[in-house]
């Protein structure tokens, strides 16, 4: 994998990558980050939730905006600087969740980029929606 330098990168440069949660990410997520929520791990409790069944953190799901500033666009070496993120839509375990940067704004005298941030499922509804600003590797 390659990383993009500022001088490199042009607006509406994209990347994505598809990924589905199991069980088993899940269950590694809520001991790596210690968010034990009952509506990501007990199935009895999620029944009583708004979503009937239990669902993927959300931040997990944002993790893929991580993945693809830090290995595809702009790559190795990119440093993140700054996220926002709104939470659209529940992520249920093993549904293919398609993650995309946009290239948003170059701002080449403090070699900084922003990113659109989106991840949408199956159906093409938003799960999550962001913006991402980093520092790209010097070329």
């Amino acid at each position: 994998m390659t990383a993009k330098s500022i001088e490199q990168l042009k607006t509406g440069d994209q990347a994505s990558m598809t990924r589905a949660f199991t069980q088993a990410d899940v269950e590694a997520f809520a001991h790596v980050s210690g968010d034990c929520n009952p509506a990501h791990l007990d199935e009895d409790y999620a029944k009583g939730t708004m979503f009937k069944t239990r669902i993927v953190h959300g931040m997990l799901t944002a993790s893929l905006f991580s993945a693809l500033l830090g290995t595809r666009l702009p790559g190795l070496g990119t440093i993140y600087l700054g996220q926002t993120l709104q939470f659209r839509r529940p992520v249920h375990f093993d549904e293919p969740i398609t993650a995309t940067v946009t290239v948003k704004e170059i701002i080449a005298e403090k070699n900084r980029v922003v990113l659109d941030c989106l991840a949408v499922n199956p159906q093409g509804e938003t799960v999550i929606i962001g913006e991402a600003t980093v520092l790209p590797p010097r070329g």
